[in-house]
């Protein structure tokens, strides 16, 4: 997938304000309107400088990307860093005006409909008294979190239009329980938390969607843990009982003789403690010991001769 740089595509420098994206949009519109222009590739100059517009005009969606920074060039290969969006408060959510299969690849990774783009609130009402908006963040916690749950406190940054027409970052903290047993992805409702409402209209709610910090330890898939487990050759040919971590605490564990490489050991219930329990997987990596001393070398080469294994006669050699 390639980067996108939204503000070389309207011909703009990153600190353009909101007038000025929208004087390039139009004239880059009008300019490759497929309707109108006879150059070359101008239906697809058209889509890309919709797609650019429709981040940029947007201040929630500019400073996301305003966020990945300018280190990035137009045309490389491109994935969005983990959790890259944590902590920004969209309001509305999704396509604000085109169709979404107009938008490119790059888009769908970061505004797509695998991100926020399901959404969680139509536009304001525009009578006196109306409800605000819902608004949407995503958030990292602990995967240990997960497994005691308790109270964390987050700061959420959402952009406002400066008087300069740009938009500027505010911050604000709350306090948000999290939940025992939640998993990567599952929304948490924070009611009246969201946008001010008009008149006596009541204010919207705020969701956040949960991801889970990267773990030294741990990899996380639903409600699944996996551990990687470094085991010594003798321990996976003759069995052994070894102390192994989990998010709740050290247990004894037996490996079974003859247990291979990436050997899965499953530990019922251990996953996250969902509404139904997930198991964990420790996965056997069997590590060869160097052999830096002459001791060593000698009982590798005893090693080598108690046995007639040959690790490439699959190959035909």
């Amino acid at each position: 997938m390639e980067y996108k740089d939204y503000y070389q595509i309207l011909g703009l420098e990153r600190d353009a304000s909101q007038d000025e994206i929208k004087r390039a949009y139009r004239k880059l519109a009008r300019k490759y309107h497929p309707d109108i222009s006879k150059e070359a590739g101008a239906e697809d100059r058209f889509k890309e400088v919709g797609e650019a517009y429709e981040v940029l005009k947007d201040p929630e969606k500019r400073a996301a990307y305003d966020q990945l920074g300018s280190g990035y060039h137009a045309g490389q290969e491109f994935r969005p860093p983990p959790n890259w969006d944590e902590g920004f408060e969209f309001h509305g959510g999704g396509y604000t005006a085109a169709d979404p299969e107009v938008f490119s690849d790059f888009f769908e990774s970061l505004f797509g409909r695998g991100g926020f783009s399901h959404g969680f609130g139509g536009a304001r009402q525009r009578h006196y008294h109306a409800h605000g908006e819902n608004t949407y963040a995503k958030i990292a916690v602990d995967l240990e979190d997960s497994y005691h749950g308790g109270t964390r406190q987050i700061a959420l940054k959402h952009s406002e239009l400066g008087p300069d027409g740009r938009p500027q970052l505010k911050e604000r903290k709350l306090n948000v329980k999290i939940p025992k047993g939640v998993t990567e992805g599952q929304q948490i409702r924070l009611a009246g938390q969201g946008e001010p409402g008009f008149g006596e209209g009541k204010p919207g709610d705020l969701y956040l969607e949960i991801a889970f910090n990267p773990h030294p330890l741990y990899s996380v898939e639903g409600t699944t843990v996996y551990l990687n487990l470094p085991v010594a050759p003798w321990e996976a040919a003759l069995g052994a009982k070894v102390k192994v971590p989990t998010p709740e605490g050290a247990i004894n564990l037996t490996i079974p003789a003859d247990s291979g490489n990436g050997s899965r050991l499953r530990l019922k219930g251990r996953g996250i403690p969902a509404k139904t329990p997930g198991d964990m997987f420790v996965v056997l990596q069997v590590v060869a010991p160097p052999a830096g001393t002459e001791a060593e070398k000698e009982a590798y080469r005893a090693f080598s001769q108690a046995f007639t294994f040959d690790p490439r006669s699959g190959l035909g050699s």
